[in-house]
């Protein structure tokens, strides 16, 4: 996809190349920002970070790093950790103030929590599996089968950090062993092996997938806190496909809503806008371009690959669309019960005609009416658009 030199500053006769000090690799992953279109303008933060810029934390077993508002400032709503645990590898038991939304990429595993009742839930999950543990219950994640697993957490506070979460090691090497074992009416020697410091990630035996793991008399959450994104039927279109996971189908996941897109080569996620939060994007495959629009003039151009993080603020109008070769596949997240987005056709379409023809200048014009004949013909839904325009 990269092409073989970088891209120049220049725009027609306007600009110039660049000859002092330069990343022509990383200019080449980012086109749009040395040479963005002429419809970009004024000031806009960052709204795009990659998981390859950020801290790995390499553990015994696997790693882990993350994207926070330390990392993209702009990411204030919601922060994600990218982590891999090896075959039997134990993401140990813990908690954290926030919620927390997953989605495996690659590989298996077992995911345990507790509800708030003390009622227990296990279930392992392959690649297109979401979970979400509610904020304060304690849940765990193993790797199980060949080659363990990677997945995508989101926590509902941009500020969320992966380095101060509760860990059972960590309480307990914190707290006096004579403590430790009157809680639990045994001899203190018991516990004479505790960790005197957090395990974090750690080698453990992998588990019997064919049967369970949690205890036979273990009281059993009445809740599902697992969904099988992928095999949701999608909906499609000439462009790609839309899945939506919220509370609708989802009803455990009350503080975060997500659509797993998928883009055609050279196909359009339509302009639209999210009224009720943030969009975080994670792009699992394929090349985009996005154009947010923050009115007053104000509209930037961003280039994402696999492993990029991208932000649009709430209410901006936006666009994804694929330059690539091959498809697009994208995770929207949002902090919110419920997805929501408003689409340019849905709105449109749902304006009075005449309106609208004036408002773009094709009153009285064959022009206009092509367009007012498209709008008629719309569904008015249909998120994501293909390569070919309509004559």
């Amino acid at each position: 996809m990269s092409p073989s030199h970088p891209p120049e500053p220049r725009r027609g006769n306007r600009g110039s190349d660049i000859i002092g000090p330069r990343n022509p690799e990383r200019e080449k992953q980012a086109p749009d920002l040395i040479r963005p279109p002429s419809t970009d303008h004024g000031t806009l933060p960052s709204l795009k970070w990659s998981f390859a810029d950020s801290h790995m934390r390499i553990e015994d077993g696997g790693w882990a790093r993350q994207t926070t508002i330390r990392e993209l400032p702009s990411s204030t709503e919601l922060a994600g950790v990218n982590m891999r645990l090896e075959e039997g590898a134990i993401r140990e038991l813990h908690w954290h103030r926030e919620a927390e939304w997953a989605y495996m990429l690659e590989g298996s595993c077992r995911f345990t929590v507790l509800d708030g009742e003390g009622g227990a839930y296990e279930a392992d999950l392959t690649k297109g599996d979401i979970w979400y543990a509610p904020r304060g219950r304690p849940h765990s994640i193993q790797g199980v089968g060949k080659g363990g697993c990677e997945f995508m957490l989101i926590f509902d506070d941009g500020s969320f950090s992966e380095d101060e979460t509760f860990l059972l090691s960590d309480w307990l090497a914190h707290t006096p062993k004579e403590v430790v074992a009157k809680n639990f009416g045994l001899n203190p020697r018991v516990f004479d092996k505790l960790s005197q410091k957090e395990k974090y990630i750690f080698r453990g035996v992998t588990p019997d997938t064919s049967s369970p793991g949690l205890p036979s008399d273990a009281s059993k959450s009445k809740h599902r806190f697992t969904h099988n994104l992928l095999a949701q039927p999608p909906l499609k279109t000439p462009g790609g496909t839309v899945r939506i996971v919220d509370t609708s189908n989802f009803p455990v996941s009350t503080t975060i809503a997500a659509a797993h897109v998928t883009i055609e080569p050279h196909g359009l996620r339509e302009l639209h806008w999210h009224p009720n939060a943030d969009e975080w994007s994670f792009f699992i495959r394929g090349h985009a371009r996005v154009t947010v629009f923050a009115g007053s003039g104000n509209a930037r151009t961003f280039d994402y690959q696999p492993g990029d993080v991208g932000i649009v603020p709430r209410s901006l109008g936006h666009y994804v669309e694929n330059i690539g070769d091959e498809e697009v596949e994208m995770l929207e997240v949002f902090r919110a019960p419920k997805f929501e987005d408003f689409s340019l056709e849905q709105w449109l379409k749902g304006s009075p005609g005449q309106m609208v023809s004036e408002h773009l200048n094709l009153q009285d014009s064959e022009d206009g009416r092509k367009l007012m004949e498209a709008l008629q013909k719309s569904s008015g839904k249909e998120p994501v658009k293909a390569a070919k325009a309509k004559l």
